[in-house]
């Protein structure tokens, strides 16, 4: 990934942190709640099709943004709380290399194969994200 993408992931990843100081949790929420998106890699058990399309929407950014704004909105600060998680958890795994998935399997990102060379699947190029 581009050293331009990495560092917009890092500031993503920094508001969500700005955003949780100001919250009215103790900081072991945060490592606490961090991996509950990846929850939704059981929707692999149903095959990598459904499983590409739950973890896409839990990893979604507009979710995150969505769910937060909502409890800002609605006075909720645990709404507020899931947005926060949803986009720290979101830029993180970006900044690491882990994207969004293609239905093809759970390696196949948009943003590169994770893996080594000789664990990629041959498969036909997909061009949609599910």
């Amino acid at each position: 990934m581009k050293t331009l993408l990495k560092l917009e992931e890092l500031a993503q990843a920094l508001l969500a942190l700005t955003v949780f100081a100001y919250l009215p949790y103790a900081w072991w929420v945060l490592p606490a709640t961090f991996l509950l998106p990846d929850l939704s890699m059981v929707g692999y058990l149903a095959g990598p099709r459904v499983g590409a399309v739950c973890y896409n929407i839990a990893h979604h950014k507009a979710l995150a943004v969505a769910v937060g704004l909502a409890g800002w909105w609605l006075a909720q600060p645990v709404l507020l709380l899931a947005g926060t998680i949803l986009l720290f958890h979101s830029a993180f795994d970006r900044l690491l290399g882990y994207g969004l998935k293609y239905g093809t399997g759970f390696r196949d990102t948009h943003l590169d194969h994770i893996g080594t060379e000789e664990q990629r699947p041959i498969l036909a190029q997909t061009t949609s994200l599910l």
